[in-house]
């Protein structure tokens, strides 16, 4: 326990992101780190109450984009492992939770100081191993302590690709300081570790990441449990989602492009805020078709390790079969084109390469339909829609919202990001509307993205409205510390 005294959290700062590039110092430690991990096979039990178990069997984790390489064996847990697992936490959650704010904080500044130091190149290199992101991509991902940071305690089950990372997160946590059973990581059967934690009357909340059926089953099921609970669960959720851009054709043609391609294709298109459709004049892509097709193609992937790589492999066989059958449908449909990559290779990794699909079906089963992968589907809007002879931002911002609007009402039940871009004679001006599902989501690991203002309070997006509402002020408004101790497990 800490002394008396005035404590004070450091204003937080985004850490620099570091560009790797040749001759960078800490390029060269990075890849030494990763061809150690490479050959490493490390071994990832799970972490419960403090103890390391191995459960009923092992199994291996391999690189998405290298089939025979085995990067990993992990623990596979049973019942008992998750039932252990369960008790775990509430046995420590009385004490975490009278323990102050100031010291679960100082904790998880440690951490933070650790990932961003020693343990800085371990975490990267397991993430580019496990998931086949670049190393971009890997600098930039963050890990999952928000929950326990105000006073839960924790079972946590990541994704069996994550299983890599997340063993060395928890071995930063632990050096750090966590106490034991605060937070415990379980593998195995999504299931049947959803079975026994969802049907616990000690269940507090769901932090989840992954497809919208499986959320709304988890949250289906904390429905009809509802009078078995000893409190109300909070469920927070991140589903996939269905990204759609739309362009007025007086914006600026490179920029769209870039941001076409970066939007759509970083990470294999694996994440919820990658472009998954677009809507742009006909004229507009006319011009931009060919070289955009160019500037695909031309697209470096590979094995990650290769940092001159701008894409890696999708994350396993099943994604890869499901985006070859999409690309294999749009072939065949005589309202849709390929216009760039639609070809795949399955013999070293799950690489699909980058691909840009044309319809002249604004209901294109593709424009509708969840994908998560690197598939960027057009539809070259009619000049109706965007008329040349608007020329004030008002007329602009007009248009490009019924295509918004349109877009939205797509039977679709991902929730869905929109970017709308449009640019005046003089200067250029751009405009972001975000639709979401009432909840937000996390699974394996926590991504939040909340606005902060000048005055240091945080903004936060109202469902399905785009406006911003802050945090009610005065006495009703309970200190960070305060809050967040549902009085059982997440």
């Amino acid at each position: 326990m800490t002394a008396d005294g005035h404590f004070k959290v450091p204003t937080p700062v985004n850490e620099p992101v570091r560009a790797y590039a040749p001759g960078d110092p800490y390029r060269k430690s990075l890849k030494a780190r990763l061809a150690e991990l490479t050959d490493a096979r490390t071994e990832v039990p799970m972490q419960i109450g403090g103890e390391r178990r191995w459960g009923s069997s092992r199994a291996d984790i391999r690189s998405p984009h290298r089939h025979e390489l085995a990067i990993a064996e992990y623990a596979v847990g049973g019942g008992k492992d998750f039932d252990d697992a369960v008790s775990a936490a509430l046995k420590a959650r009385r004490a975490w939770a009278a323990t102050s704010f100031n010291e679960r904080a100082a904790v998880l500044l440690r951490a933070a100081s650790l990932l961003a130091g020693p343990w800085r190149d371990t975490i990267n290199a397991a993430t580019m191993l496990g998931q086949s992101k670049t190393v971009h991509q890997a600098e930039i991902d963050a890990a999952p302590t928000a929950a326990a940071l105000m006073g839960n305690t924790v079972v946590f089950k990541p994704a069996t690709q994550t299983l890599l990372v997340n063993h060395f997160l928890m071995e930063v946590l632990n050096e750090a300081g966590l106490p034991p059973g605060v937070i415990n990581m379980v593998s195995g059967s999504a299931q049947e570790i959803s079975e026994q934690v969802l049907n616990h009357k000690d269940l507090a909340g769901i932090h989840f990441t992954g497809s919208t059926e499986v959320f709304q089953g988890m949250w289906r099921t904390v429905g009809q449990n509802v009078d078995h609970y000893r409190t109300y669960p909070r469920l927070v959720g991140e589903t996939g989602g269905k990204d759609f851009v739309v362009a007025h054709e007086s914006a600026d043609s490179d920029a769209l492009r870039t941001a076409l391609i970066r939007g759509a294709f970083e990470y294999q298109g694996q994440k919820c805020s990658a472009a998954s459709r677009a809507y742009i004049p006909q004229s507009m892509w006319k011009r931009l078709r060919s070289e955009m097709a160019d500037e695909v193609e031309a697209i470096p992937q590979g094995d990650v390790a290769d940092f001159r790589n701008f894409m890696g492999a999708v994350i396993d066989g099943k994604a890869y079969s499901k985006h070859m059958a999409a690309i294999d449908f749009a072939r065949k449909s005589e309202s849709a084109k390929v216009v760039a990559g639609g070809k795949g290779d399955d013999k070293v990794g799950w690489f699909v390469r980058p691909t840009v699909i044309e319809t002249t079906d604004p209901d294109f089963k593709l424009l509708k339909e969840e994908l998560f992968g690197p598939i960027l589907t057009v539809y070259p809007s009619t000049p109706r829609a965007t008329s040349t002879s608007m020329t004030s931002p008002q007329a602009r911002s007009s248009a490009c919202n019924r295509l918004a609007a349109r877009a939205r009402r797509a039977p679709t039940t991902k929730p869905v990001r929109s970017s709308i871009s449009s640019a005046g004679p003089a200067r250029a001006s751009s405009r972001r509307h975000t639709r979401r599902l009432p909840i937000t989501a996390i699974h394996s690991w926590t991504r939040s993205n909340p606005r902060r203002t000048n005055d240091g309070s945080v903004r936060a997006r109202r469902a399905g409205g785009g406006r911003d509402h802050r945090p009610a002020r005065g006495p009703q408004r309970r200190r960070p510390e305060d809050r967040g101790s549902a009085g059982g497990i997440l």
